[in-house]
């Protein structure tokens, strides 16, 4: 049975066997090698992969940067290179990684530079610096700003000319805690607007919580897809159980425990470890709910753990 295509329009992006390759024909470098991807409107969606997996290729492709060595790209049901991409590309946003600034201008002249080549409006840059904690510092020289100012400014300029898709690549780099607070703060006033954000981080624990779905990348291909919880239930390593109660009940543990094939472990004084499957999370729990226990954590393998779990299935 043939699968259906999916429609563009319904998506604020959308690759279907996007491919690029460097170098020679014979010994192509294989920067991405056939990428199909959705991404739905209004999401904040995570890209994941280790240096060179293919990220920094994707968002220079949906940007128009390089062509495609095969397969297609649409931008909110636009086609990439195609004769209307052009202005489309003006309601598109972009933080790269490696931001280069003028440090002799300020920072809202770098802004009001920003607008002018985006075609945005001027008197928005005030009032969005002021958004993002820089309008103190407006009119200092960028040479004076910190790094984290530097990204914050950087994200100002994406934010120019209201896009309605975001492409964030490691946005949080050089942010403090509660910059990086602020930031995600910002990202849920944007998603609660309709705007789709794409983005990039290492800091996988950062994206853990915050993100609607993810893809994962690796060597360029697409290993996975799907929200936080969907790609946990693929993965193969157990969850953690960790139990805290009287030296009575714990050594009674391994002989409840034993039915289910389970050998729980002592860590520290008053706690017990459970390695578990995942389709014995909820036997386990009822065994340990009939228990006079004094206390029970439930640790789920993190995101880091399941991208390298579902790498090396892959």
């Amino acid at each position: 049975m043939t699968a259906l295509t999916p429609d563009p329009s319904l998506h604020a992006l959308l690759l279907q066997d996007v491919a690029r390759h460097y170098g020679s024909p014979h010994a192509p470098v294989k920067a991405l090698d056939g990428v199909d991807l959705c991404v739905p409107r209004g999401q904040l969606f995570g890209l994941v992969g280790h240096n060179g997996a293919g990220k920094s290729t994707l968002f220079k492709l949906v940007l128009g940067l390089v062509r495609p060595t095969r397969g297609q790209l649409w931008v909110q049901g636009i086609e990439v290179g195609g004769p209307a991409f052009r202005q489309a590309r003006q309601r598109l946003g972009y933080l790269p990684e490696h931001l280069a600034l003028y440090d002799n201008l300020s920072g809202l002249e770098t802004l009001q530079l920003f607008a002018r080549l985006k075609s945005a409006d001027a008197a928005r840059c005030l009032p969005l610096l002021d958004e993002l904690g820089l309008g103190a510092a407006a009119r200092r020289p960028v040479r004076e700003y910190s790094k984290g100012m530097r990204q914050r400014l950087g994200f100002a300029q994406a934010l120019l000319g209201e896009p309605g898709l975001l492409l964030l690549d490691e946005p949080t780099s050089g942010l403090d805690p509660a910059a990086t607070r602020d930031f995600y703060a910002t990202l849920d006033r944007l998603r609660q607007r309709g705007v789709t954000m794409l983005i990039s981080s290492h800091v996988l624990a950062e994206l853990e919580q915050r993100v609607d779905a993810l893809a994962m990348l690796s060597a360029g291909r697409l290993i996975a897809q799907g929200s936080v919880a969907d790609l946990r239930a693929r993965c193969t390593r157990p969850l953690q159980v960790q139990v805290s109660a009287t030296p009575e009940v714990l050594d009674g543990l391994p002989a409840t425990l034993a039915p289910l094939g389970l050998q729980p472990q002592r860590t520290d004084a008053g706690r017990l470890q459970v390695d578990c499957p995942r389709e014995l999370k909820l036997p386990l729990l009822a065994r340990l709910a009939a228990q006079p226990l004094a206390d029970l954590q439930v640790q789920e393998p993190t995101l880091e753990t399941v991208y390298f779990d579902l790498r090396e299935a892959a």
